[in-house]
């Protein structure tokens, strides 16, 4: 979840009363947030950095407030003042209006061809004749950051760029250029740079180096023009200096440049929203025309609401699963309207047409107005009932088995290892001596690192990672893990499936397959399970790349293979960057169920 921090006094302020601690807790409760932690600045660098570098710090509270990743209308003070007061039914939720200017035409941004193949995306609006404060401006800037980090998806989806109006002239030209002959003056720079030169600067900036990976292989980089071919912006990395906003600022042109116009709207309407009141006329917001490669013209920004219609309030009481049947129609719409979600009685007065603002993005359904209801009348007003149907839990018959062999293996000298579900390629593949196209694996579309990869379709890998980074502690290392891999198969709706296995590693300096076939009698043994063919178990000589050759064998349970015991192979060892023999066993456990 998103935290925001916000000035105490600043917040008990613009809510035109003050609470204690505890009060402003309870109201966050009351309104689905969560109050976690009351600190200052000087606290915080004091218990980061260290008292020394804490001196001279402000000693102003801090609350921090813990909101919903979806409520995007939450994450500055503006948004936060405006929902509670709303809640508090100290005002009404505004309405907000686009509106054409007053004397000329809309602004104007053109999207060239060229941004196709890199961000083919871009929305504008104007919040005229606004008035910035110290505090006004530093929530306008933290809030395009929090944006960006949370549905912008650091940039990847959508990048904000706000310029002083006054300072530019439209129309606006968003196209996109060979890095080399882009060259402009960026924001808080002293000297011009071209776009190739501005990577390799920000290549050590602790801010900026984390978003160049987005565009600096492509061969042409998005560049936003003015009329007089000033730079405005190098989306998604810097902003030129040239536009920078200030506390003078009156008119502010907002442009969101974006791989996903959905998102982009979204942006735009949270950008525009929680400023326009400070706008000369608030809550109203000037509208840009958009003109696209194919001549297509929109206006921004969409200021785009919703009206659903409640079909059945007692069926919407009764999916709240709070007794509410005393409650009115009229008092049910009462409820939503403090969440924001101005609502009227229909003429059936069966009926409930909610209105959704363009802040409540996050609601798309009935069932998300129903938790806003739920929310508005209480979580602590619901009455305790009993169940009206009685069930007897009990747990899966596999991980009851799970558990069961995790007990008895601990008890058995063995250490239980707990590793990550997502893997590199080479993990299980190349360091295991495998080729990746024979493992099944399923790939993850956009990885993070090249750490998580895929997920994994052995617990072996795991689990050698873990005695390498424990190498140091005494010898043996005795390690067990029993959890899922998951493989790909073609016979299930998703095209993959869970399978529960047991792996376990014995890391010494001799390789100790006796240990590991122990460890195997005793499973079999909890197991049931018998020596012998047929219905018992047997083992029986294998070749396996990853163990040692002849040091390799495929076991069998009731007739079927259920996996593999042996020596691993001296160049799986090296691999893992270890230097001492290692016997594994790998079972599947689903079998005997």
């Amino acid at each position: 979840m998103p935290t925001v921090s916000v000035k105490r006094d600043l917040l008990f302020h613009a809510l035109g009363r003050t609470y204690t601690d505890e009060e402003f807790d309870e109201l966050c409760f009351e309104f689905g947030l969560e109050l976690d932690e009351i600190t200052s600045e000087k606290d915080i660098i004091s218990r980061e950095q260290g008292d020394t570098k804490a001196e001279g710090a402000s000693d102003v509270i801090l609350y921090k407030i813990d909101v919903p990743a979806n409520r995007y209308d939450l994450l500055c003070l503006e948004g936060l003042v405006r929902g509670l007061q709303v809640f508090k039914q100290k005002m009404e939720a505004p309405r907000y209006r686009r509106v054409s200017p007053a004397s000329s035409e809309p602004q104007r941004l053109v999207i060239t061809e060229e941004t196709t193949a890199v961000r083919p995306h871009a929305v504008a609006a104007v919040l005229r004749n606004i008035t910035f404060t110290q505090e006004r401006y530093d929530s306008f800037i933290e809030l395009q950051e929090k944006l960006h980090q949370n549905v912008c998806r650091k940039r990847t989806l959508v990048a904000i760029g706000t310029h002083d109006l006054d300072t530019i002239s439209g129309p606006f030209t968003y196209t996109a250029k060979p890095p080399g002959d882009i060259r402009f003056k960026p924001l808080n720079q002293a000297k011009e740079y071209t776009a190739q030169e501005l990577m390799s600067l920000y290549k050590t900036d602790s801010h900026l180096r984390h978003y160049l990976h987005i565009i600096e292989d492509e061969p042409l980089y998005p560049v936003i023009y003015d009329s007089n071919g000033i730079v405005l912006s190098l989306p998604p990395i810097i902003n030129g200096d040239h536009s920078k906003i200030s506390l003078n600022t009156k008119n502010v042109f907002i442009e969101c440049t974006a791989t996903d116009l959905t998102k982009a709207k979204i942006v735009l309407d949270m950008m525009v929203t929680m400023f326009c009141e400070y706008c000369e006329e608030p809550f109203t917001v000037e509208e840009a025309e958009v003109v696209y490669p194919d001549g297509r013209t929109c206006q921004y920004p969409v200021l785009y609401s919703l009206t659903i219609t409640l079909q059945s309030v007692s069926f919407f009481c009764n999916a709240l699963t709070f007794v509410i049947s005393s409650e009115s129609t009229e008092q049910i719409a009462q409820l939503l309207t403090k969440m924001c979600l101005r609502s009227e009685v229909m003429s059936d007065g069966e009926q409930i047409e909610v209105e959704i603002p363009p802040t409540r993005s996050d609601v798309i359904h009935a069932c998300d107005i129903m938790e806003d209801a739920a929310m508005a009348y209480g979580f602590n007003n619901i009455p305790r009932t009993t169940p009206r149907t009685y069930t007897v839990a009990s747990q899966l018959p596999l991980n009851k088995l799970s558990e069961l062999l995790r007990q008895d293996l601990a008890a058995a000298g063995f250490t239980e290892a707990l590793t990550f579900a997502l893997c590199s390629q080479e993990d299980i593949a190349d360091k295991l001596l495998k080729n990746i196209s024979e493992t099944r694996a399923c790939h993850i579309s956009n990885p993070k690192t090249a750490e998580f990869q895929v997920a994994r379709t052995t617990l072996l890998s795991g689990l050698l990672k873990t005695v390498a980074a424990n190498r140091k502690m005494p010898l043996p290392l005795r390690l067990f893990e029993i959890s899922d891999v998951v493989l790909k198969d073609e016979t299930k709706d998703v095209g993959a499936r869970n399978n529960r296995r047991l792996c376990a590693v014995y890391y010494n300096k001799s390789p100790g397959f006796e240990v590991i076939h122990g460890l195997m009698d005793r499973v079999m043994q909890l197991l049931e399970v018998k020596p012998g063919q047929g219905n018992g178990y047997h083992i029986q000589a294998a070749d396996d790349s990853t163990f040692f050759p002849g040091r390799c064998a495929e076991i069998f349970a009731r007739g079927k293979s259920i996996g593999r015991l042996g020596v691993l192979h001296p160049d799986v060892i090296n691999r893992f960057e270890l230097t001492m023999p290692c016997s594994a066993l790998d079972i599947d456990i689903e079998p005997f169920l």
